[in-house]
């Protein structure tokens, strides 16, 4: 008896020993099919503002709102910042910060940026809590839809603990004080002082970064992350962060910037900030069409056959910094919104806009919207369902093909798309007056808004000042 109980304790002792000396490289359970190179084909990205999404402005607000954004297409929810906000030199309005308000009431309401982050492994307690997180992503999941988190590679809060611990981990003056971020071609302030810019020629630091992202993916079973001012950053930490995140599951990744060689080996989208600032001035009479075709032919040669763009009419920066769609874009945003959706690439619903936001959200103070669905929200469902079940708008990494068509009338702007042997046509009115376009295509097809046929023999077909048509076979 003796024996077999030393035998057993002997047994017992290695299998533990050998459980602690063996590499653990957990698997991560979810409900949702890994990220594949066709997960982009059909996506619509939705950009989620926590903090502004709903008067109470937690996580749990939005996610008992999730199954509502699937009815739009989305099939990918960007998370911005989650992690807590730095109380040293926390931004209020315009030059000041918290500190300088003498008044605690007036104080209390500006809750800072959430680019200024105080501790990448934690969760910003305005929002909630790690598993009111956890749950959010758990839910997402099951409505089909992967979630990817903002991160702020960049810079830190002034009181993040890299601060005091790791000073070498942040550039410095002459004095060697911590700066905040600056122009590297000038030299000059950013304008972003509420935040402290982190030395990349550390490799240490750059180590401590990559265990903060692969945490979130651990932890929360996130699927990505966006990047924020992934321009200032160097290629070459993210293609080795992206490396180290798929060893734990396949990622996508969503670059702020537009900048084409990050897409080679780090990052699967980019903004297209160009096609962003077209638009407006082309809302506005400043750029016409020609500039538009200009641009489209560009891309043929820039990007490569894999790259995807991020196509938007809107986002955080630009409807609290640049204005509204109603400012932006007034009496246009419908047919600028189908053009994001048809043209090749992904396109981007920004938190309330699905609602017609009109007004700018506040970034440093808590702010909400209306929830009322109107004929936008019905538009962008439609334009949704259309993106998720039509092959023509495929625009990620094995993208449906593109060819403008040609038409005489300089106010009309015509392209079709087709792959696996279905094709879609967009026609549009880019002026203040109506215009006529003949359509000839040589058999049936339906006029997918409205629903209507439309044979080769018709009559040119009528569009209203920035009217526009999909059509269908």
């Amino acid at each position: 008896m003796m024996k077999k109980l030393i035998l057993l304790a002997l047994f017992s002792f290695v299998f533990l020993y050998a459980c602690k000396e063996t590499p653990t490289n957990p698997k991560i359970s979810t409900s949702i099919a890994a990220v594949g190179t066709d997960m982009a084909e059909n996506a619509v990205i939705y950009e989620a503002n926590i903090r502004q999404y709903s008067p109470e402005g937690t996580f749990n607000a939005f996610t008992k709102d999730i199954p509502l954004l699937k009815e739009l297409g989305v099939k990918i929810i960007w998370v911005m910042p989650i992690n807590p906000i730095s109380k040293v030199k926390r931004k209020a309005k315009g030059d000041l910060f918290t500190s300088d308000i003498e008044d605690p009431a007036e104080r209390e309401k500006y809750l800072g940026s959430y680019y200024a982050v105080s501790d990448y492994k934690a969760i910003n307690p305005e929002f909630g809590s790690l598993e009111d997180f956890k749950d959010l992503v758990a839910t997402a999941h099951k409505n089909d839809i992967y979630v990817i988190l903002d991160w702020v590679p960049n810079h830190t809060g002034w009181d993040h603990p890299w601060i005091y611990e790791h000073p070498d981990y942040y550039t410095q003056n002459e004095a060697g004080e911590i700066i905040d971020p600056s122009n590297p071609e000038t030299g000059a302030s950013w304008g972003w002082t509420d935040t402290a810019d982190l030395n990349y020629s550390n490799p240490a630091m750059r180590t401590a970064m990559i265990d903060a992202l692969r945490y979130w993916v651990k932890t929360a079973d996130i699927d990505g992350y966006r990047m924020d001012v992934a321009h200032q950053v160097p290629v070459a930490f993210f293609e080795k962060a992206t490396a180290s995140l798929q060893e734990i599951k396949p990622v996508f990744m969503l670059a702020e910037a537009e900048q084409p060689n990050l897409m080679e080996k780090a990052f699967d989208m980019h903004y297209a900030w160009e096609f962003h600032h077209l638009l407006n001035d082309i809302s506005k009479g400043h750029k016409n069409l020609t500039e538009l075709d200009a641009y489209l032919s560009k891309m043929d040669t820039v990007l490569a056959a894999d790259d995807i763009n991020m196509n938007f009419i809107t986002n955080h920066d630009e409807n609290s910094w640049a204005g509204t769609l109603a400012e932006r874009m007034p009496a246009q945003k419908e047919i600028f919104t189908a053009l994001i959706y048809t043209l090749p690439g992904m396109p981007l619903i920004y938190s309330g806009q699905e609602y017609d936001l009109d007004h700018r959200l506040k970034f440093f103070e808590k702010d909400s919207f209306p929830k009322t669905k109107g004929a936008y929200f019905e538009l962008l469902k439609k334009l949704g369902a259309l993106k998720k079940s039509h092959p023509a708008l495929n625009g990620g990494k094995s993208a449906a093909a593109y060819k403008r068509l040609k038409t005489e009338n300089s106010n009309i702007f015509a392209f079709k798309r087709g792959k696996a042997g279905r094709e879609m046509c967009f026609i549009g009115n880019f002026s203040n007056e109506t215009q006529q376009v003949q359509v000839g295509y040589g058999k049936l097809y339906t006029d997918y808004l409205q629903g209507e046929t439309l044979y080769r023999e018709n009559a040119p077909i009528e569009l209203a000042p920035w009217g526009f048509k999909i059509i269908i076979e």
